[in-house]
């Protein structure tokens, strides 16, 4: 009983720790996709699936310059938002499920869990705003074609 008590609180310290690493001003990431999804179901706002790694460069320099940005910020609150660790098992079997095959890759989702885009590779703030604004369009789009 002991140790199974030790471990969940390991468990969530390691969680805790690693949700603690966002920069301030970043968005409020979730860190599984089912958290981000359920809440799409509710909110009806499109979710933005990161797929990252602690060893990727390119992913670091996102998480720290480029998500909570001046230009992103805007942003924040109108997607829901997650970050996935690749070499968590749950993220590593999402990520193959939409055969992916490099880090940073994101999937831009509809409310319903649809890709409606993508972003393979990393960009500066600037640019990833665009691409919301782009992502933003699509989901309005896709929302009024429902309807």
């Amino acid at each position: 009983m002991k140790k199974a008590l030790f471990l969940i609180a390991t468990a969530a310290l390691a969680v805790g720790l690693h949700a603690s690493d966002f920069p301030a001003d970043s968005p409020k990431f979730a860190t599984n996709a089912d958290t981000v999804m359920t809440a799409a179901t509710t909110n009806g706002k499109p979710t933005i699936l990161v797929f990252s790694a602690s060893w990727c460069g390119p992913c670091q320099e996102m998480k720290k310059d480029v998500y909570p940005s001046a230009a992103v910020k805007p942003f924040h609150d109108q997607f829901n938002w997650a970050y996935l660790d690749i070499d968590v098992a749950a993220n590593t079997k999402l990520f193959e499920s939409h055969k992916l095959e490099s880090v940073p890759h994101l999937l831009f989702l509809d409310s319903t869990g649809k890709v409606i885009d993508q972003q393979e590779g990393a960009s500066s703030p600037h640019e990833f705003a665009q691409k919301l604004t782009q992502v933003l369009k699509k989901a309005a789009a896709k929302t009024v074609s429902v309807n």
